[in-house]
């Protein structure tokens, strides 16, 4: 069992049968779509796919208050370091880590990762992906910010993900008509859309998703989840 919560934008929690949780890209204070009513209890995990303030505002608070262990690419991790952050786990594209009972594997994502640092942009090395592989053999692939690209099929063959967290909202991140090309790549039973509707320029939608898989690639379900809401698969 797999207990997923999208708390709006980009963030997403995820408890795991053992208790545990894992949380990717954490932004909360300032997100317009994080629930007002979630707290957490525990964060024992925090993955980042990539510096924007909106994947990675709230990592060092959190990982301070918990003592998560935080994954990120190399670059990531040297400045989670440089402000406090004590237990990082920096990783490459194509490598894998066990991060308690989930094998985490970093895979590749088309976007940038500038980091803004008092004003200025620093490097933060190359914006990625993740592919979680629970203890029951199940794969989930978290895309973080991308576009599509033809390595999605590679994702694929390499370890078939039974779910896809796709972003769609367009404008920084594809849009419907991009996530169902990456969704005809990875061929997941089930997409779960992210990144859209947080402002008015992240205009992309899930129904526009499934209408565009209706014909072609009905075997894939789009499951849009309720902000704030648990949902178990």
């Amino acid at each position: 069992m797999l207990e997923i919560t999208w708390l709006g934008h980009g963030t997403f929690q995820v408890r795991l049968a053992s208790g545990e949780v894992i949380v990717a890209d954490p932004w909360t204070d300032g997100n317009p779509s994080y629930p007002a009513g979630h707290s957490f209890d525990r964060v024992d995990t925090i993955l980042i796919t990539h510096g924007h303030f909106d994947h990675i505002h709230d990592a060092v608070p959190l990982a301070e208050k918990f003592s998560s262990q935080v994954v990120a690419i190399y670059e990531t991790c040297l400045w989670l370091e440089s402000k406090g952050v004590k237990n990082t786990v920096s990783l490459n594209k194509g490598c894998t880590c066990q991060v308690g009972p989930v094998r985490v594997t970093m895979t590749h994502a088309v976007h940038s990762c500038g980091i803004l640092d008092e004003g200025k942009i620093i490097y933060g090395g190359e914006a990625a992906g993740y592919v979680l592989t629970l203890a029951d053999s199940r794969a989930v692939y978290f895309a973080g910010d991308t576009s599509a690209f033809r390595d999605m099929e590679l994702i694929r063959e390499l370890y078939r993900p039974k779910l896809a967290i796709l972003p769609l909202g367009d404008r920084f991140t594809m849009s419907p008509l991009e996530a169902a090309a990456a969704c005809r790549m990875l061929r997941p039973e089930k997409v779960i859309p992210m990144h859209f509707g947080t402002f008015p320029l992240l205009t992309g939608r899930p129904e526009e998703l499934a209408a565009r898989l209706r014909q072609d690639l009905p075997e894939t379900e789009v499951w849009p989840l309720e902000i704030g809401k648990p949902a178990v698969w």
